[in-house]
């Protein structure tokens, strides 16, 4: 094991991993701070909202993953100039399409809130959530694409910094908000815009400080380069916008099949599950950076090296998330209800059975991250939409057919497992063709392009 590009490999993905905790932490925090202040039908109507949410962090992802891959390549290959030109041109497309969206939703929230699954009960805590978190839109999508880039620029500890100060201004602002001052899910959702308001600052004023590699400037349009950037971002802003629509299917499916009151389960379930996955997002992105400058480089086997390292993290993460979900499950639950609540034994044994597809989502988000990194966008995108919202679907509907309400929450252990099945099939062509290159053959999978 080469002890150099370990702890390269470590300065990469702890930090990136730390601020996807620290994202999912203030996000459980922030619901958990809704049920106590509130109360059960407000944390629907949070769960409700997550879609849209989901909808604008899709917009920052599909801009941030393939503008990082596309800079670092170029960093790897010495080219500054056209590293910088990539960053600011992407800044300026990031706020001007999150600007465009935040005015069709704001002028359509009835329609919006309709479409979400809201009900006379929580239509207008749905309304409230979503027009807040639209008019800071810009926020979210604008922080998140200056964290990843500052990990191309070398300083990934900034953007934990970032992170940390999104998610303590979070968590005081929900106290003060949601807890002393009573505003609800208004304050809730005013909390979190302003938190990613703060984070955004950080980043600014780092690019504003530090002024090599990247830094902001003005830039020469070429908007040729989004026909690279569009589809090496597109698996990782589909597997966001998939958990979206997930989230989506899953409301209306549990509605019909078990009923309203078992949305409080499933919001609890999506706040663990977003920390389960978020770790393995967290070393895909530590490692896309890396990937993808030793492809520049032209060092391949190194690239090969970070793939192993971040699926031997991932598998511990799965083993010690799903050890946690089967011991510990009542204390999770019990963060959000009282023990004698109707709805405390039904969540803790839905978020056991849920609980068993964590141990295999880590291989599958990691290897499609690789596949970003490397230029191969087809598997990485294959791997991300099947497993983020094809077979997910497919199996949802079928198992809640078949089996109810267990059948909902073990649908995502079926569709993970189906998945690993396709990312082995392409981790299996991808190595074929690097020993047939190897010995002077070719095969079926393209080479990555040059830049330009």
């Amino acid at each position: 094991m080469n002890l150099n590009l370990v702890r390269r490999f470590f300065k990469f993905t702890v930090p990136s991993i730390v601020s996807m905790w620290i994202f999912s932490l203030y996000s459980l925090v922030d619901g958990m701070f809704v049920a106590w202040g509130v109360g059960e039908h407000a944390l629907t109507a949070v769960n409700l909202s997550l879609p849209f949410v989901s909808l604008v962090f899709t917009l920052g992802i599909l801009l941030a993953t393939g503008t990082s891959t596309v800079l670092s390549i170029a960093l790897g290959q010495k080219d500054v100039e056209r590293a910088r030109n990539y960053f600011n041109q992407n800044l300026f497309v990031v706020i001007a399409a999150t600007l465009l969206l935040a005015v069709l939703v704001l002028f359509n929230l009835d329609w919006v809130a309709d479409f979400l699954g809201a009900t006379g009960e929580n239509h207008h805590l749905v309304k409230e959530y979503v027009g807040v978190i639209a008019c800071f839109s810009v926020f979210f999508t604008v922080s998140y694409n200056l964290e990843v880039q500052v990990k191309a620029d070398g300083a990934p500890h900034v953007s934990i910094i970032g992170v940390i100060s999104c998610g303590l201004m979070n968590v005081v602002l929900d106290y003060i908000f949601v807890m002393h001052l009573h505003w609800g899910v208004w304050g809730a959702a005013l909390a979190t815009g302003l938190a990613q308001a703060t984070s955004t600052a950080v980043f600014v004023v780092y690019f504003l400080t530090h002024r090599y590699p990247l830094r902001f400037g003005r830039f020469k349009p070429a908007p040729g380069a989004y026909r690279r950037i569009i589809p090496l971002g597109t698996a990782d802003g589909l597997s966001e916008l998939s958990n979206g629509m997930v989230i989506f299917l899953f409301n209306h499916i549990i509605q019909r099949v078990i009923g309203p009151d078992a949305l409080v389960s499933y919001t609890i379930i999506s706040y663990v599950n977003t920390l389960v996955l978020n770790s393995v997002i967290g070393i895909a992105h530590g490692i896309q950076p890396l990937c993808s400058y030793h492809l520049g480089a032209e060092e391949r086997p190194v690239c090969h090296k970070f793939l192993t390292y971040g699926i031997r993290l991932a598998a511990c993460f799965a083993a010690g998330f799903f050890v946690l979900c089967q011991v510990l499950a009542g204390a999770v639950v019990g963060l959000f209800l009282q023990p004698d609540s109707a709805l405390f034994a039904s969540s803790v044994s839905a978020l056991r059975l849920y609980s068993f597809a964590f141990l295999f989502v880590g291989f599958n988000v990691v290897t499609s991250g690789f596949f970003t990194a490397m230029e191969h966008p087809i598997p990485s995108l294959t791997i991300s939409f099947g497993r983020g919202l094809v077979l997910i679907s497919g199996c949802l509907v079928a198992l809640a057919f078949l089996f109810g309400a267990n059948g909902i929450w073990l649908s995502p252990l079926v569709s993970e497992s189906l998945c690993l099945l396709i990312t082995l099939f392409f981790l299996t062509r991808y190595f074929r063709r690097v020993r047939r290159e190897a010995s002077g053959e070719r095969d079926g999978i393209p080479d990555a392009r040059p830049l330009d």
